[in-house]
């Protein structure tokens, strides 16, 4: 019973972490890197160095998730945890490994700012789906996140009924 407590104690701790780092780069340091710095272009480069960081470290607190899920015995909300921490390990990887990769290898084609391409340019419509795929992947990951907290904040109250 105790191991079951602090495993869901580490779960939380570890969730809210990333939750919360993943939360305030998207919400706050990305907004405001585009917000004041020069250009569009600076930054990108910048959330593009920092945002790998953000995806290693998803796949790192999913993959907690889903080893702790398999000390002690099982049960619904047990295997929901699981699969949550699965699907952010999944979504982070993607989002990391094949949207970030096509990111990079357009921008190495296109060769300059992707706002000197024209609005209609191919390339520009083909980074604007990619960027939005990446931040549909992130999303996606931060939601997995959210409902594993809910589930291990509740798991770890004792006052809540299991």
């Amino acid at each position: 019973m105790a191991e079951r407590e602090n495993a869901a104690l580490v779960q939380v701790v570890v969730l809210s972490l990333w939750l919360g780092a993943a939360a305030f780069f998207s919400f706050v340091v990305a907004p405001a890197l585009f917000a004041t710095l020069p250009s569009r272009t600076l930054a990108g480069l910048v959330v593009g160095r920092a945002l790998p960081v953000v995806f290693y470290l998803g796949m790192a607190a999913g993959a907690a998730i889903v080893v702790l899920q398999t000390t002690g015995g099982r049960s619904g909300l047990r295997d929901i945890r699981a699969l949550c921490g699965c699907l952010m390990v999944a979504a982070c990887a993607v989002a990391q490994f094949i949207i970030g990769r096509r990111i990079d290898r357009l921008r190495g084609e296109i060769g300059g700012p992707i706002e000197s391409l024209a609005v209609d340019d191919v390339r520009r419509i083909a980074f604007g789906r990619l960027h939005g795929a990446s931040v549909a992947w992130l999303g996606l990951a931060m939601l997995a996140a959210g409902l594993a907290l809910v589930i291990a904040w509740r798991a770890n109250d004792p006052s809540s009924a299991r």
